[in-house]
């Protein structure tokens, strides 16, 4: 009789607490001081889950000569590969990436994790955008994604920028999102980009 009613809430148990941890990574990987809106984007030069270098300039410079041509880059910073909010963060941007492409929106996501946890992450979920490490957190500290306060302070925050690719506001920042939620930002993100083209 017991063994029965503890396999019966057994995974409503699992989904309560899973739920519990999700909320707990959306309130402490965020970070309220922020670049604004209309600033230039700080350049980073990063390499990717296979080691190659990726800077802004070169983004930008090349944004029109890409198929489909980048109108926007996302670039998102989060603390940690394959953690539970990190993980639905990346999934749910992978699920909808061909709603990102058909936008115009380059993605980078952004952590201090190494090359080879990234190539990892990548191939293990089967993103199909660009991972880039940080280890140093220069690029982290430059877009203001460091936590400052709470259990974690001095990780990476959960943060994203929007920056135009093309346009006469090449190379700023369009939008920001400081309390990100793993489980609907790329939504959130899509449909900002429908107000920017209305």
């Amino acid at each position: 009789m017991l063994y029965q009613y503890i396999t019966t809430i057994l995974p409503f148990l699992q989904l309560f607490f899973r739920k519990i941890l999700e909320t707990f990574y959306l309130h402490i990987c965020h970070n309220k001081d922020m670049l604004n809106i209309t600033t230039q984007a700080p350049e980073f030069s990063l390499p990717d889950q296979d080691g190659r270098e990726h800077t802004l300039a070169y983004h930008l410079k090349n944004a029109s000569q890409t198929t489909p041509p980048t109108r926007f880059i996302l670039l998102y910073f989060y603390p940690k590969d394959d953690t539970p909010g990190c993980t639905t963060e990346a999934c749910t941007i992978a699920e909808r990436y061909e709603d990102f492409q058909r936008a115009d929106i380059k993605v980078f996501g952004v952590s201090k994790d190494s090359v080879a946890s990234h190539k990892k992450f990548a191939e293990k979920y089967h993103l199909p955008f660009t991972l880039l490490s940080d280890e140093r957190k220069e690029t982290i500290g430059a877009y203001e994604a460091i936590r400052e306060s709470g259990p974690f302070a001095g990780g990476t925050a959960r943060v994203s920028y929007l920056i135009a690719a093309s346009g006469t506001d090449v190379g700023k920042i369009i939008a920001v999102y400081p309390d990100v939620d793993p489980a609907t930002h790329a939504a959130e993100i899509l449909k900002d980009i429908e107000k920017l083209d209305c």
